[in-house]
């Protein structure tokens, strides 16, 4: 079987590169073709997993529209189709490379398996527009790759075939484990954790923060901003904010937190990197889908700035906190955790053990 994988943002890139390798372990013919949606973030990510495209249709501009996104990934991705004759394309979770890309795999009559399949919130602007391109995705898709039981009854509800779906867990936990045992061996060496040890103080609970959300630009991300400054005041705490390249995050968060007492923004790190400041943190406040997996299998409370989730199961265990940008909720939210919170006891994450990649490959070795 020839499989195509294609993605374009960094979390895809973290979720797919597992399922590469256990592809190519297993002797499928694999091609990868990046629509680089996220230049910069996305090509840490090839680099540290190894994983070296076929096709890089390279088509980030500055502020580019959705609907120009979207319409040079529907016209380029049907020459990469023409060429490589997939029998399936698989494509990951939300993104516009996603629906796309399944759009065009369509049209050529070219099955599409969709790994993250089901998560859902049923609010067509929350997340914006990720909801609605997994629908999209979920009505083209031929084969339904869900995390968890939730993701099932919902794809069940829309009147998806139940052999279609194949219930595996998040090939994020997948890629996590294989990030934390490559860090743990003593011959890894990364400049940027080096860099990371030498400027976080290590005697104080670390909380910390990512945004990105379009529906948080604006506004919300002020009221984060300013929850977080109230925060900063406690003596035993520091924030490393992870700050998005984008500029409407980016401007907002160095005008209000820049050179504030026990605040220190960063640039994105690599994955590697991120994973290791996940593993030193005592809290994580963020808008982040993938973090709000990742955080319950390092035993990490997530405060999550989002107003719905489609990622209900952490909530429902206890793992994270639904706070949307209310800037006291944030604030009584994240006081709760740092004053209160003792570990979680016995609390499997529910978005899988690592095995989802492998389980995946099985699935398609078998029904060919």
């Amino acid at each position: 079987m020839k499989i195509l994988i294609v993605f374009g943002t960094r979390p895809e890139a973290i979720k797919m590169a597992p399922l590469y390798h256990e592809l190519r372990k297993k002797s499928f013919i694999v091609k990868v073709c990046v629509t680089a949606q996220h230049r910069e973030m996305l090509d840490q990510v090839l680099d540290f997993f190894g994983i070296k495209p076929d096709y890089d249709l390279d088509l980030m501009l500055p502020n580019q529209t959705l609907n120009g996104l979207s319409a040079m990934i529907l016209s380029k991705i049907d020459d990469v189709l023409c060429e490589v004759q997939p029998d399936l394309v698989l494509v990951h979770g939300d993104t516009t490379t996603s629906s796309m890309v399944a759009l065009a795999a369509f049209h050529r009559g070219i099955k599409v398996g969709h790994i993250e399949a089901g998560l859902r919130t049923y609010n067509k602007h929350a997340p914006f527009p990720e909801e609605i391109n997994r629908q999209i995705t979920s009505r083209i898709a031929d084969i339904h790759f869900s995390p968890t039981p939730q993701a099932t009854q919902n794809l069940l509800k829309e009147r998806v075939r139940k052999n279609s779906i194949i219930e595996t867990g998040n090939t994020v936990i997948d890629a996590l484990f294989w990030t934390l045992n490559k860090i743990e061996k003593g011959n890894y060496k990364n400049n940027e954790i080096e860099e990371l040890k030498n400027m976080i103080p290590s005697h104080k609970k670390i909380i910390l923060v990512t945004g990105h959300r379009r529906e948080n630009f604006g506004e919300g991300f002020k009221n984060l901003c300013e929850a977080l400054l109230t925060i900063s005041e406690r003596k035993d705490v520091v924030i490393v904010f992870s700050v998005h390249l984008n500029p409407n995050v980016k401007d907002v968060i160095f005008e209000l937190l820049s050179d504030k007492k026990n605040i220190y923004l960063i640039a994105p790190v690599s994955y590697p990197a991120f994973v290791w400041l996940m593993q030193q943190s005592f809290l994580i406040v963020s808008d982040s889908g993938g973090i709000q997996e990742e955080a319950p299998s390092l035993g990490k409370p997530i405060v999550v700035t989002r107003s719905v989730s489609e990622r209900p199961e952490g909530l429902a265990a206890g793992f994270s906190t639904l706070v949307g940008t209310d800037k006291n909720k944030i604030i009584t939210a994240i006081q709760d955790v740092l004053d209160n919170f003792i570990g979680f006891e016995n609390l499997a994450n529910p978005y899988g053990n690592g095995e989802a990649s492998r389980q995946i490959a099985d699935y398609l070795l078998h029904h060919d």
